[in-house]
């Protein structure tokens, strides 16, 4: 394991970060880090500041990104207390089931989930994978992190969620804490389920809809195209 001498960059990435975060077209918010938090998550990745996915654990407690919506992973916060090692299981908080050989490293308050991809996937290795709450299926976004994250900062997000989103979302998830989103009934992926403005909407941690959307994900990976499944709830 490197030090963490090694891994404190003289170039960091974070002014170049910076740079795009004065880009952004749309609200967003750089949640404030403690220093000692930043440089353990720093430690346990084994990432340098030098790389944009080192600059963002060591320099914010995570970034939320269009009112929310999207969250990009830091060293933790109040208002978004999951960190790049809680998501990840390193170190001695832990907060899902992991994931091996992938990386998660944001997620939206619809239950999609970014992963940056170590083997896990068939696709390019390095790059992020996007786990979509309306198919239960990972996808290749075709760019590594720091691409990735400033298409998150400056892209087309609007048209990216396109199909999630409805009138007065905004409202909905105003104030809300990084660590919740929405688990919809119908699910989303349920034809029943669409669109998203006709289904029952909770706020629910985000560990609860990631063990609930890979649960799905696993239970329905081998039903055929079409099939038919039927969802109970109790009460």
């Amino acid at each position: 394991m490197r030090p963490l001498e090694e891994l404190l960059s003289d170039e960091s990435a974070w002014p170049l970060i910076q740079t795009w975060l004065g880009e952004a077209p749309r609200d967003v918010l750089v949640l404030p880090a403690e220093r000692a938090e930043g440089e353990a998550v720093l430690l346990r990745l084994q990432v340098t500041s030098h790389s944009a996915l080192g600059a963002v654990a060591l320099e914010t407690g995570g970034i939320l990104v269009d009112r929310g919506w999207l969250r990009l992973l830091g060293s933790g916060s109040p208002r978004m207390r999951s960190t790049l090692a809680s998501w990840n299981t390193i170190g001695d908080r832990p907060e899902i089931r992991p994931l091996e050989h992938a990386l998660v490293v944001g997620h939206d308050c619809m239950g999609g989930f970014f992963a940056l991809n170590g083997g896990q996937f068939d696709g390019e290795q390095g790059h992020v994978f996007y786990f979509a709450p309306d198919t239960l299926r990972w996808e290749s976004l075709e760019r590594g992190y720091a691409d990735f994250l400033h298409w998150t900062l400056t892209g087309d997000l609007d048209g990216f969620y396109a199909e999630l989103r409805w009138p007065g979302w905004e409202e909905e998830l105003a104030g809300a804490s990084g660590d919740v989103g929405f688990a919809l009934y119908p699910p989303l992926f349920t034809k029943e389920g669409q669109p998203p403005s006709s289904a029952r909407r909770t706020l629910v941690p985000m560990s609860e809809l990631w063990n609930v959307q890979q649960d799905y994900a696993r239970r329905l990976a081998d039903l055929p195209e079409g099939a038919e499944i039927r969802f109970e709830v109790d009460g």
